[in-house]
């Protein structure tokens, strides 16, 4: 499994690549339906994942990395280099989204992908990581405890104040 960076191509995403994202996004139907990312989980639209794509690259240190295997794109992760807050005294890097084509789950590719996510961390000399996971998603949760994070503290997320637990796992 290799990740790549996603990167804007005369400042915009790809067609075919967006495209793919896309498919992948509709797959986790079930995911955006616990979060309220889309009006409609059941038809998320290449345009609803370009604008969300935007939204997450816009942050400073933000990185979109996109796992394929075999050539098939199974997963993207969100990452960004520190806390969007300023303010924050948070000396770590985050997760902020860790998506899995929904039709291979259980195959193993996020336990991958998160590793090679921590890999990349570590190779940088981050020493920890963190993520917040929405308190209404328990396999969530349970995943990213089964790869030895731990609880930190219940907040609110940034964006639409949800209730969420973050999480924190040294490198």
């Amino acid at each position: 499994m290799i990740l790549q960076p996603l990167a804007p191509v005369d400042g915009a995403l790809p067609g075919p690549v967006l495209t793919e994202i896309a498919a992948l996004y509709a797959t986790n139907h079930a995911f955006f339906e616990l979060s309220g990312d889309f009006p409609d989980p059941d038809r998320i639209t290449v345009e609803q994942v370009a604008a969300a794509l935007a939204d997450e690259l816009a942050h400073d240190g933000a990185e979109v990395l996109l796992a394929r295997s075999a050539g098939r794109l199974v997963g993207l992760a969100a990452t960004l280099a520190h806390h969007p807050d300023p303010a924050s005294r948070d000396p770590d890097p985050w997760i902020g989204l860790l998506l899995i084509d929904a039709t291979a789950h259980r195959a193993g590719y996020g336990s991958a992908v998160a590793g090679l996510v921590e890999d990349r961390f570590r190779a940088a000399g981050r020493t920890g990581v963190r993520l917040a996971v929405l308190d209404n998603n328990p396999a969530g949760l349970a995943f990213w405890q089964s790869r030895g994070y731990t609880a930190l503290r219940h907040a609110e997320d940034r964006e639409h104040g949800r209730d969420c637990t973050v999480l924190r796992k040294a490198l």
